[in-house]
């Protein structure tokens, strides 16, 4: 999915700093689908600050991965930390990464929908046996958690009847009753006015995925690229972060 943004003036709440920085340019940005609500808003005000535009592909970490080693073009990339430092060591990106957000895995229902007791692993793993239909998305840092994960419980051959690995969202999946329970990133969940968060994994069987930002190394846009990457950790991006569903660093 793609967003192009496009506010060409630049404000007067603009920092000089951050203007001279940017210089007006377009930048493109591949960005992992969990920092897709965060980006729709701060892409925006980076524009507003500095008169550059901001072109974002959203897909899995994993999808976006494989298009740069095809050689697609890209300014800057917001993937998962393992990935970023991966295509750091091959000399994709610049070697200095800069965390953005780190994020845990939320169970999405159907909004309106009874909530599941989820507030242990024990009750977490009944409800999944329980439930009708299973799903989370098949590529991604997440599902390889989750296929572990449900080794780990005991509970993997009983969910493969009702398991669905999902090529779409999970929030839509569950809206539109594909899946009784669905699992992914919080912050995908809490976009979808049809879908519910009816909690976040139990501390003890929680993980989180962390996401990075860097700089690809054949960009053109450099000094845009790193203006942009430097807003989206400073303070202007902290209250938007954490607003939907991620924390900061």
């Amino acid at each position: 999915m793609k967003i192009r943004y496009r506010i060409a003036a630049i404000v007067a709440v603009a920092t000089p700093l951050l203007t001279a920085e940017a210089q007006a340019a377009e930048i493109k940005v591949l960005a992992s689908t969990a920092v897709k609500t965060t980006l729709e808003e701060l892409a925006p005000q980076f524009e507003k600050a500095t008169g550059s535009k901001v072109d974002v592909t959203f897909s899995p970490a994993s999808v976006l991965k494989e298009k740069i080693d095809q050689g697609t073009a890209f300014d800057v990339a917001i993937l998962t930390t393992p990935i970023i430092d991966g295509l750091a060591s091959s000399g994709k990106i610049e070697t200095t990464r800069t965390a953005i957000a780190h994020s845990g895995i939320g169970i999405a229902i159907k909004k309106g929908a009874a909530k599941p007791d989820i507030a242990t692993s024990e009750a977490f793993k009944q409800a999944l046996l329980k439930a009708n239909s299973v799903g989370y998305t098949a590529g991604g840092a997440t599902g390889a958690y989750l296929k572990t994960l449900f080794e780990k419980l005991g509970i993997a051959d009983a969910l493969k009847p009702k398991l669905k690995l999902l090529q779409g969202g999970v929030g839509e999946a569950v809206t539109n009753g594909e899946i009784e329970i669905g699992m992914t990133q919080i912050s995908e969940i809490l976009p979808h006015p049809g879908a519910e968060l009816a909690g976040p994994l139990p501390a003890d069987i929680q993980s989180y995925t962390s996401f990075s930002a860097g700089v690809s190394a054949a960009s053109k846009e450099v000094d845009a690229a790193k203006a942009f990457v430097k807003f989206l950790a400073g303070p202007p991006a902290l209250a938007v972060i954490k607003a939907k569903g991620m924390e900061p660093g």
